[in-house]
């Protein structure tokens, strides 16, 4: 359902209220996704983000990046640095390429932050070699950036939906790919963190009013 309220500014106090909102989240939910990983994956994407969005959490507290592609960018560096495996190339990648496609102004439009999102997302879809439908966490991300286009919280539902429509699929990616078949029946942790990052927009969305 689109956002009833005008949306607020989106200056880099803003990217950074989002940010923390995930951090926030991942903390919630970081058991649930390593529970979900476990069953095909490391056991190991809550901690990994658990770790990253804590480091993000922490530099965001010590420096104040004056725009809003300052702040994603200094948040996927933290993410690359501090987060294993895969998925801290491919969140450090979705937030600088996102940031680098805000430019440098203050403030954007929720129609540029949405176009900029889309880049993002192609660059994950370009560094994994995955499209949606590969049970991963396009199938989340890709839905979301349509919806963004409406409002924050279509977004979030949009999102939602794409994870849990990972359930029935077979993995062509990733360590879940190994498992061919018995990959079906489980919904796609990545797919599951990604529906908590785009949620938190609609969170920072909200504090902002």
């Amino acid at each position: 359902m689109p956002d009833q309220e005008p949306d607020p500014t989106l200056d880099a106090a803003f990217f950074r209220r989002w940010l923390i909102a995930t951090a926030a989240a991942v903390e919630r939910e970081a058991d649930r996704l390593t529970e979900l990983d476990s069953a095909i994956g490391d056991a190991d994407h809550g901690s990994n983000l658990q770790r990253g969005f804590r480091a993000v959490t922490a530099v965001l507290e010590k420096e104040s990046p004056a725009t809003p592609a300052a702040v994603l960018t200094l948040a996927g560096r933290q993410l690359i640095s501090t987060v294993g495996g895969a998925s801290g190339p491919l969140y450090g990648t979705l937030l600088r390429r996102t940031g680098k496609a805000l430019g440098d102004e203050p403030e954007v439009s929720h129609a540029t932050l949405a176009e900029a999102l889309g880049a993002g997302v192609a660059a994950v879809a370009q560094l994994g070699g995955a499209k949606a439908g590969d049970k991963t966490m396009l199938d989340a991300l890709e839905p979301a950036v349509t919806a963004l286009g409406t409002s924050f919280g279509a977004a979030a539902e949009a999102a939602e939906a794409g994870a849990a429509a990972t359930v029935p699929m077979q993995a062509h990616k990733g360590r879940a790919s190994y498992l061919g078949e018995r990959s079906i029946g489980h919904q796609d942790p990545g797919a599951t963190s990604a529906a908590l990052l785009i949620a938190a927009l609609g969170t920072a969305a909200e504090e902002s009013r």
